[in-house]
């Protein structure tokens, strides 16, 4: 169980990628960015629970479709169980007086548990779950450059007005690619901390001021090796003479196809029926 604790590579699905040879690999990456954007909006909009539990087998679905394991949405989701654990009691204790309706459960004060506070919960558990899925699935099956390409490509129309479109792309796609970086270096410090005698994963999940705590010692050598990775990364943009702002060509002309339009039809159709349809429940 302690050494669980220490696998947080393996809980990091945003920022690597998966080769399968999958439809949706074969994608072009800007319909692909398009019409995943357009899904999660759809699920976030989504209030009820028969619609949330389709998008929840939807977004199975595009594990299946993509050829990449279930467990690998999973992984995701785990890290994630404290933040869903404190929004769902969050939500529970103080969104009944916003969201009137339903049966009151309980009342005391200012605190109002109704039938509507407990859906709210139950749907938005599902919903960051869901949307969890579906971007562990973007991420898995398209590449760091062809994000980057992607983006770009979607935010070129914002040059017009002089918007910094490459430079964004280029932190975003940055920024994504860091994550399993800094999961990794995270759980080597880990590891050279409890062999200096630290506590981790002795104490409870649940507890988590106490779990909060135990990961101040290595706050700052991350942060030190964060910069440490800036500066290699800024020398190595340098030594292939990047100019920001510099026009540029691309090596790779994405071309998009008509089994490309016909994903993102499919797509649309499917959140536009997800967000409009109205669900009895």
């Amino acid at each position: 169980m302690v050494a669980a604790e220490f696998e947080l590579s393996r809980n990091i699905t945003i920022g690597q990628y998966v080769p399968t040879g999958s439809i949706i690999h074969r994608v072009d990456p800007r319909i692909k960015v398009l019409a995943f954007t357009i899904i999660v909006l759809a699920i976030a909009l989504n209030t009820s629970y028969i619609g949330n539990a389709m998008g929840l087998l939807f977004s199975i679905y595009l594990f299946w479709l993509s050829k990449i394991p279930i467990s690998y949405g999973l992984s995701g989701v785990k890290p994630a169980i404290p933040f869903i654990i404190i929004l769902a009691v969050l939500q529970l204790l103080f969104q009944g007086s916003i969201f009137s309706g339903g049966k009151t459960y309980f009342e005391f004060g200012f605190i109002l548990i109704t039938g509507e506070s407990i859906r709210l919960v139950i749907v938005s558990a599902v919903r960051f779950i869901e949307i969890i899925f579906v971007s562990s699935v973007l991420t898995l099956s398209t590449s760091t450059t062809e994000l980057t390409h992607a983006i770009q490509s979607l935010l070129s129309p914002l040059k017009k007005v002089k918007f910094p479109v490459h430079e964004f792309s280029l932190v975003i796609t940055i920024a994504i690619r860091f994550v399993p970086t800094f999961a990794i270096e995270m759980e080597k410090m880990m590891k050279a901390q409890a062999s200096r005698g630290a506590e981790f994963g002795t104490g409870e999940w649940w507890r988590i001021i106490k779990r909060t705590k135990e990961m101040f010692p290595i706050i700052i050598p991350l942060f030190n090796v964060a910069m440490h990775r800036a500066e290699d990364l800024i020398l190595a943009m340098e030594s292939r003479c990047y100019i920001p702002g510099g026009t540029r060509t691309a090596y790779t002309v994405y071309e998009v196809k008509r089994k490309d339009f016909l994903i993102l039809g499919a797509g649309t159709v499917f959140a536009v029926f997800l967000f409009a349809f109205p669900f009895p429940i």
